[in-house]
């Protein structure tokens, strides 16, 4: 970049404006394209197999819904979210993964009574949370590392419902109408 010259501003939001919308009550759809999705899976590989299964099913709570061995070469568990429309997917890595700060399963809660209730196995654990990106402490989650390093949100409000007037803006947000 020439010197003295300005990097461009990226619009992410493609020129719709930077309103909030009610989430919930947004008449959003999938894409035509896409709109005969059945199902949604994202997966990740663990360095920390069985320890990390433990964790998700012991701690955390989510429903074991699967689990494969030595299929098409690899070993995994598979989570429903509850069910098999929404699933995490875990899978045996041969060794280290890298993880990154982002790396974050961020489960929102309506409010701090059910964040307490949906943390207390953690806590009976030992487990003790941990500090996580700016957004989450300013929303008042609370956060906890997977074995492999990853981090699991418990935020006290839902994305695009109850999400707190204070504390959580900072720079420029957008979200869709």
């Amino acid at each position: 970049m020439p010197a003295g010259s300005q990097r461009p501003t990226l619009d992410l939001n493609d020129g719709w404006g930077s309103s909030v919308v009610d989430m919930a009550r947004s008449k959003a759809t999938w894409p035509e394209d896409l709109a005969a999705i059945g199902a949604l899976r994202f997966a990740r590989r663990s360095a920390h197999f069985e320890e990390t299964v433990r964790f998700y099913r012991d701690l955390v709570g989510l429903p074991l819904c699967a689990t494969f061995a030595e299929s098409f070469g690899s070993n995994g568990a598979i989570f429903g979210l509850p069910r098999s429309s929404l699933t995490f997917e875990i899978v045996a890595a041969a060794g280290p993964v890298a993880v990154d700060d982002h790396e974050q399963l961020c489960l929102y809660f309506p409010d701090e009574a059910a964040q307490r209730r949906a943390t207390a196995k953690l806590v009976a654990s030992g487990a003790k949370p941990v500090e996580s990106h700016p957004y989450w402490a300013a929303m008042g989650a609370v956060t906890y590392r997977d074995p492999d390093g990853r981090e699991v949100v418990f935020a006290p409000f839902v994305f695009g419902v109850n999400e707190p007037a204070e504390g959580g803006t900072s720079g420029q947000h957008w979200t869709a109408p």
